[in-house]
C-alpha cells in the first residue's frame, strides 16, 4: 500500500488536481512556518492552489527523496522542478511533515523553498544572512 506522500507524489506527477486534493482531509489544515502569511485550510484552497501550480510550470514533476513514518506522522524530503510558462527554471526543494488520519493528510507543515540559481558559497552565506561584526551592508 502506497503512503499518503507517495500517492501525493504520483498526483502531482499525473498533474491530477482532483486525485490531489482527494489525499487531503476536507478540513485539512497547512502551515508554512517559514511564512507563516500562507497558513491556510480546506481541501478546497489546496485544489485551488495546485490547479495554479499545474498551469504556471506545465511540465511540472515532484521527487519524494526520502520519507519516513512514525504512527501517525509522515514526514518527506520533496524536490519540484520544471519550468515556467515563459521557460524559466522552476525548482523547489524541502521537507513536508504531514500529520495523517484514516490515511489522508489532515495537517502539513511544509519547509519548501525555491532553488537558489546562482551559486553561492558558504562564507558569502554567512555574511548575507548573519551580517557578523564588520559587515558591510
Amino acid at each position: 500500500m502506497r503512503t499518503p506522500l507517495e500517492r501525493l507524489t504520483d498526483a502531482q506527477n499525473a498533474h491530477d488536481v482532483e486525485l490531489f486534493a482527494s489525499c487531503f482531509a476536507p478540513d485539512y489544515r497547512s502551515e508554512q512556518p517559514a511564512h507563516p502569511g500562507r497558513e491556510f485550510s480546506g481541501r478546497a484552497q489546496v485544489q485551488e492552489n495546485w490547479s495554479s501550480v499545474f498551469a504556471g510550470v506545465p511540465d511540472f514533476r515532484a521527487e519524494l527523496l526520502a520519507t519516513c513514518r512514525d504512527r501517525d506522522v509522515e514526514w518527506g524530503e520533496v524536490s519540484w522542478h520544471g519550468h515556467h510558462r515563459d521557460g524559466a527554471v522552476f525548482a523547489m526543494r524541502g521537507v513536508f511533515i504531514a500529520t495523517v488520519r484514516d490515511e489522508l493528510i489532515v495537517s502539513a507543515r511544509l519547509y519548501v523553498e525555491p532553488v537558489e540559481q546562482h551559486d553561492e558559497d558558504i562564507g558569502a552565506a554567512v555574511e548575507r544572512l548573519y551580517r557578523p561584526p564588520g559587515h558591510d551592508s
